[in-house]
């Protein structure tokens, strides 16, 4: 194999790679990269067994070929070489080394067979239909925060994508919880998505695909089934299993008879929350809320650290209320909003509180309070 091609082209491409392998593995070709040079084009794929990314650029390909070499040392070295430099790959099958050369600089690295690479089994998708990228950035990037990080409950460990009712008939929905706090997030239902069966995607995909989710102009090829989902863009293609789990009826938790509606400024409720989190003790972190006519008390006693307290002007017009909140669960809530306004549906003090953006009610959080 012997491939040139551009450094930043190549840097994209290996960046996406090492990123899906496994720092800490005892099966020394996970930790490499399978380069595939055919045509024009070169293709990088990378796997964890868990999830698999393949990523395909234009190159000059002299000589057609294979190998898989160190994701992670390959990446260092790409990273490291000057912009705009054009980089030669060469791949001598009889010494098992890759040789990397760009300008001055020259390196060989040790490879192992293309043929011990495992690549992950083709599946067969009970539905496959298109989104615009923006679309799924949403849903992922407002419902992620509320993933939970505790491996024993591991139905909770990904974000459940699947197809629900709203008012408006169906729709495509994205929710995470951890128990404490629970996102919600709707977008219209694409054609083709109808029969999805709905999966728990993990949170190592959702991350990996935020990657593919920064251009705006991209279409993202879904494919679902019940053991797999594959999202693609033409140059890369993320496949991933997902949690084999029942996801809980989170409808349940979500309160529907919460009249007391305090509506706040978003940015400055959050920079408030955040101003007098600072003296709380980091254990606890409890914020309290104290509701009056259009005015809104946040304090924070810590009895080792001190204490602080802000007031702000709010639109709220129900009997006195008391509420303590967990002041990171209150800021991640907060942070989700676009609009200018957040609010706030609550019931007492010991009930989950309902947060949405302005009157849209195609993103609904919830979070329980907290004794203070």
């Amino acid at each position: 194999m012997k491939i040139s091609i551009e450094r930043g082209a190549l840097l994209k491409a290996v960046a996406q790679a090492q990123s899906v392998v496994e720092r800490r593995n005892t099966i020394p070709i996970l930790a490499n990269v399978l380069i595939e040079a055919e045509g024009d084009s070169v293709s990088f794929r990378a796997t964890d067994l868990d999830i698999e990314v393949v990523d395909k650029t234009d190159a000059m390909v002299e000589r057609a070929g294979a190998t898989t070499v160190s994701a992670v040392t390959l990446h260092e070295i790409v990273r490291k070489l000057p912009d705009g430099a054009l980089v030669q790959l060469t791949d001598d099958g009889a010494t098992g080394r890759l040789s990397v050369e760009a300008g001055r600089s020259s390196f060989s690295l040790a490879t192992l067979p293309k043929e011990d690479f495992p690549v992950m089994a083709s599946s067969e998708y009970s539905a496959n239909f298109s989104a615009p990228a923006p679309v799924l950035r949403r849903l992922f990037d407002k419902s992620k925060f509320a993933i939970s990080t505790e491996e024993t409950r591991y139905y909770l460990n990904g974000v459940y994508l699947h197809v629900s009712d709203a008012d408006g008939g169906k729709v495509l929905r994205a929710v995470a919880t951890d128990g404490h706090r629970l996102a919600r997030i709707d977008a219209d239902l694409p054609p083709g998505a109808e029969e999805m069966p709905g999966v728990i995607v993990p949170r190592k995909t959702v991350g990996e695909l935020r990657k593919l989710l920064d251009d705006d102009d991209a279409t993202i090829a879904v494919s679902v089934s019940e053991t797999k989902v594959r999202f693609a863009t033409p140059v890369i293609t993320l496949t991933s299993k997902v949690i084999d789990g029942t996801f809980p009826d989170y409808t349940r938790v979500i309160p529907s008879g919460n009249t007391r509606k305090l509506e706040v400024d978003a940015t400055a409720f959050a920079q408030a929350v955040d101003r007098v989190a600072t003296v709380s003790s980091e254990r606890s972190r409890a914020v309290k809320l104290q509701l009056d006519e259009d005015r809104l008390v946040l304090s924070v006693n810590a009895p080792d650290a001190g204490a602080a307290e802000e007031e702000l002007a709010v639109a709220y017009n129900d009997e006195r209320l008391e509420i303590g909140f967990n002041a990171k669960y209150l800021l991640e809530i907060a942070s989700q909003v676009d609009r200018e306004n957040a609010v706030f549906m609550f019931n007492s003090s010991g009930d989950p509180t309902l947060m949405r953006e302005g009157n849209d009610t195609s993103a609904v959080y919830v979070v329980m309070p907290m004794r203070v």
